[in-house]
């Protein structure tokens, strides 16, 4: 079994994302794993079978209940994904979060489709996945980044230019920009990039409240969504294609499992380059 390492954990822990749950409580939502046992009336699903998890708001591991960071953990068998033979655990465990939301904010929110013309805002875990997400639909991927660090990263994986500030594609008029950020400046500098009847499609948290001016938002009718995991088996399972024919690659390193709270920490303090994940010994 391996479980993701995210930053919306640390969030838990400190007390800014709420949860249903509420605590204590095992964490772990990237989860992914093999069927030990079944519940009453499952069907379609074998002990044995290698699994990753949907993760919704409504319903997640290490959300709604107990999590993956543990010997054992419960998920509802309608949000199973299957997974390929011989895929990589590692991949796996990141598809469920990282690469889901990613896959949310591109496709199913942003509908990016070929010749579009995409920024990508925050080229951390899940902007790199998602300027990939883009590239490989197709798009023309534009990332902004104010670490140079990512800068390589992106590159290879196919991004045609990248800034330090939003700010600096201002009247780019961009089809689409998916803000994995989400600070409010950089959401208010994505809807000056975008054009008009274009598309601001906002995932990440930096700023959970934000004022902006509503004047060109109004004139030049843009739309501006909120996206996050629906939980949706075949949104995670087109992830796990991208992964298995090779078009997607997230960059994730591993861990020990008993090292998850150190690599909270890194996350906590910023010095991690896309994700992490923990394997359970066997």
């Amino acid at each position: 079994m391996t479980a993701g390492l995210c930053h919306s954990d640390v969030g838990v822990m400190e007390g800014v994302i709420p949860t249903p749950h509420g605590l204590p409580l095992i964490l772990g939502h990237e989860a992914s794993g093999v069927i030990t046992a079944l519940g009453p009336d499952v069907t379609g699903w074998a002990i044995g079978d290698a699994v990753v998890v949907a993760d919704s708001i409504e319903d997640t591991p290490g959300g709604t209940h107990d999590g993956a960071y543990a010997e054992y953990f419960l998920a509802t068998a309608a949000r199973l994904v299957k997974l390929p033979e011989g895929m990589d655990w590692g991949q796996a465990a990141a598809a469920t979060d990282a690469g889901l939301a990613a896959y949310t904010g591109v496709v199913v929110r942003g509908q990016v489709k070929a010749g579009d013309r995409v920024g990508i805002v925050g080229l951390g875990g899940l902007g790199l996945i998602g300027a990939r997400i883009a590239v490989v639909l197709g798009a023309t991927v534009y990332g902004v980044e104010p670490k140079d660090e990512p800068w390589a990263i992106a590159r290879e994986q196919g991004v045609t230019e990248i800034v330090h500030d939003v700010s600096e594609l201002a009247g780019a008029d961009l089809d689409v920009i998916i803000d994995f950020a989400g600070f409010g400046t950089t959401t208010t500098g994505a809807l000056e990039a975008v054009k008009r009847f274009g598309r601001v499609v906002l995932v990440g948290l930096g700023r959970t409240e934000f004022p902006f001016a509503s004047f060109e938002f109004v004139m030049r009718n843009i739309d501006l969504l909120g996206a996050s995991s629906q939980g949706k088996p075949e949104h995670l399972a087109a992830v796990i294609d991208m992964i298995a024919s090779g078009d997607l690659k997230i960059a994730a390193a591993e861990v020990g499992f008993d090292e998850i709270p150190a690599g909270l920490e890194r996350l906590k303090q910023g010095t991690v380059t896309g994700r992490l994940y923990a394997t359970l010994p066997e």
